[in-house]
């Protein structure tokens, strides 16, 4: 970062009012490569890669500069706002739909493009005839990922959409973004802030994509007078999360089979289960219900990932269970859960099938890189809830198929 005179002038900039902290994402720089298929490319496990290095820095409440496209800032912001002070964004895109057509072959050919001077001019065309800039270019991107690991971090890219969580965002948010950027389509980003509650859209001269480079002196007074004001955000009591149903099919049938002593015996099996379950995957059981349970997370693909192993751990042990998730906002009251979002998931649950978890699309387009797949089951109407909602059955790796 420092062998580039502009990156070292815009780092400065930020030092010179702020304690900056920087890091390393998963596969890229000197982080170990990113693996295939265990997530690890995650909007949850990159937030908790953040989380971690401020723990480790000592940073309670810092704000975050996402020189990416906003996705991992604003679902830190979005989960955890405690935490969050505010976020700085910059050509704010939900997701990349374009991605999402291209071959494995094709994304290790974007991604080894990326790293050429056309790349260069395409995205910064204004100050590309640098040869400084030039050299660096290309050094930097072989430093940061080889093809192979960046088409891994295009694919996430691909299968993954922010665009939910934009309206639960509640922290001061600026989002900067350049007039004449050829690459960046400034309407979609300008329209994307809109739905950030305490947002302030910056547009700038200019065309190149990259904040730190081009002019960036009225870039750093921007962020200066953007993190000196006065921190306004609302306690909230109302946190985005990720809510599970699961419950027993048919346990009158099954309870009549067994009797009334086994039948307990088995539910204390279930929520024991489900307790040492839930737990070690970062969630909350909020509750039982008789023959079922409801469970809150912070993350999506942890959530899916413990419906599943406990759909497993229940079929070993005789019992055919369903599961039903949806990330939205949740309402806490009095060591409860109210809200849309809990009604929304237990109304997906009562569609599962027998060893079935079934998703809303916020669940998939949350989960993207994550490993996780998942099957279209059609749009639902939901009792109670307005218009038709599209399903998604889940496949997760390692995961008996239902039966």
């Amino acid at each position: 970062m420092w062998e580039l005179p502009q990156l070292a002038e815009f780092m400065d900039g930020l030092g010179a009012g702020a304690r900056v902290i920087v890091y390393d994402s998963r596969g890229t720089g000197a982080s170990d490569p990113l693996p295939t298929s265990d997530g690890a490319a995650g909007l949850e496990n990159g937030a908790a890669d953040i989380l971690a290095v401020l723990e480790a820095a000592g940073s309670d409440r810092p704000s975050i500069l996402d020189l990416g496209y906003g996705s991992f800032a604003v679902f830190m912001a979005a989960t955890y706002p405690e935490r969050v002070r505010s976020i700085i964004l910059t050509n704010l895109r939900s997701s990349f739909p374009q991605l999402r057509a291209l071959t494995s072959e094709q994304r290790v050919e974007t991604a080894a493009w990326l790293a050429t001077v056309s790349a260069l001019q395409a995205y910064n065309p204004r100050v590309s005839h640098d040869p400084v800039l030039q050299r660096w270019w290309g050094r930097a991107h072989r430093l940061n990922a080889s093809p192979q690991v960046l088409a891994r971090s295009i694919a996430f890219a691909a299968n993954t959409d922010i665009g939910p969580l934009l309206d639960h965002v509640r922290v001061p948010t600026l989002v900067f973004h350049r007039r004449e950027n050829r690459v960046w389509d400034i309407d979609t980003s300008r329209a994307l802030a809109a739905r950030i509650a305490d947002c302030r859209f910056v547009e700038l001269p200019g065309s190149e994509s990259d904040l730190y480079l081009g002019e960036v002196a009225t870039v750093l007074e921007e962020i200066r007078q953007f993190l000196n004001e006065e921190d306004v955000a609302e306690p909230r009591d109302r946190p985005l999360a990720t809510v599970m149903f699961t419950d027993i099919v048919a346990s009158t049938e099954h309870l009549a089979a067994v009797g009334d002593r086994h039948w307990r015996q088995l539910l204390d099996e279930h929520d024991d289960l489900v307790d040492r379950t839930v737990t070690r995957y970062g969630g909350r059981v909020v509750k039982t219900l008789g023959d079922g349970v409801l469970a809150t997370f912070d993350g999506p693909a942890r959530a899916v990932r413990c419906a599943a192993e406990l759909l497993d751990a229940m079929r070993g042990r005789g019992i055919r269970a369903r599961a039903g998730l949806h990330t939205g906002e949740i309402e806490l009251r009095r060591g409860d859960v109210t809200g849309l979002a809990v009604h929304i998931a237990s109304r997906i649950s009562a569609l599962a099938g027998p060893g079935e978890i079934l998703v809303s699309r916020t669940v998939v387009d949350l989960t993207g890189g994550s490993g996780i797949t998942y099957d279209p089951r059609g749009s639902h109407d939901l009792k109670g809830i307005a218009e038709s909602w599209p399903l998604y059955a889940v496949h997760v790796p390692g995961a008996t198929a239902p039966g």
